[in-house]
């Protein structure tokens, strides 16, 4: 969960983003380290007054400014590509659900169930209890297992919508007529908070994202009582 004069990312809640945390942080440093390097020259320039005329017409310093920034891009593409199949790569899935947006809404479908499926509205400010969030809590919560792959099927019914996890690492876009897929794992059980990231209209950002990661066991009994329910 983000808090206020937060500067960084949200704590990670999954492996892909863990990844991708730490993919922030190499690349973070490489553009420290050039950024570094470039102040440090500009400033050699001003400062002094001392000029080499070697330097001036050298095949040796071309040759390192050309191929240095081709060794930097190499170490920044290769756990990017990486990370990249990480996120696509979606193996034997224990759970499916597909996730369509709606105006201003969102409704879920557990597709390996019968009938187990809901529509998930933001709760309104005067019906909030103590220690929920404002414009980010929902009436019926998208309750998952913990350490358990878990699919999404995102599309939308009129509009595009974003489907967004920031602490899972997960953001899909919702098109009218295409059917899109994400995957991720949550690593711990606890709440994430998300929102539609696409500006869908004039209630965008009222259409929030509440996942609830449980162990296996209560999400059984969940299911099972929503199911009795229906």
């Amino acid at each position: 969960m983000a808090h206020p004069t937060q500067l960084g990312f949200q704590d990670a809640a999954s492996p892909v983003m863990e990844e991708l945390l730490h993919f922030h942080d190499h690349a973070l440093m490489i553009v420290f380290l050039i950024s570094t390097l470039v102040l440090y020259i500009i400033v050699s320039m001003v400062s002094t007054k001392l000029t080499n005329k070697l330097i001036l017409d050298s095949q040796e310093i071309e040759i390192v400014w050309t191929v240095l920034p081709a060794i930097i891009l190499v170490l920044i593409a290769l756990p990017s590509l990486r990370i990249l199949y990480l996120m696509d790569e979606i193996n034997d899935p224990h759970l499916t659900i597909k996730a369509m947006g709606h105006q201003w809404y969102w409704s879920y479908e557990y597709t390996d169930y019968e009938n187990l499926g809901f529509d998930s509205y933001m709760t309104s400010t005067q019906d909030l209890t103590p220690g929920q969030f404002r414009l980010l809590e929902t009436d019926h919560r998208l309750v998952i297992p913990v350490e358990s792959p878990i699919r999404v099927l995102v599309s939308a019914e009129d509009v595009l919508h974003s489907w967004a996890i920031p602490s899972l690492g997960v953001k899909m876009d919702a098109v009218p007529g295409r059917l899109n897929q994400v995957a991720f794992m949550a690593s711990h059980s606890g709440m994430f908070y998300g929102q539609c990231s696409e500006i869908c209209g004039a209630n965008h950002s009222f259409m929030p994202i509440v996942i609830e990661a449980v162990p296996l066991e209560y999400f059984e009994k969940w299911s099972s009582l929503v199911l009795e329910d229906a």
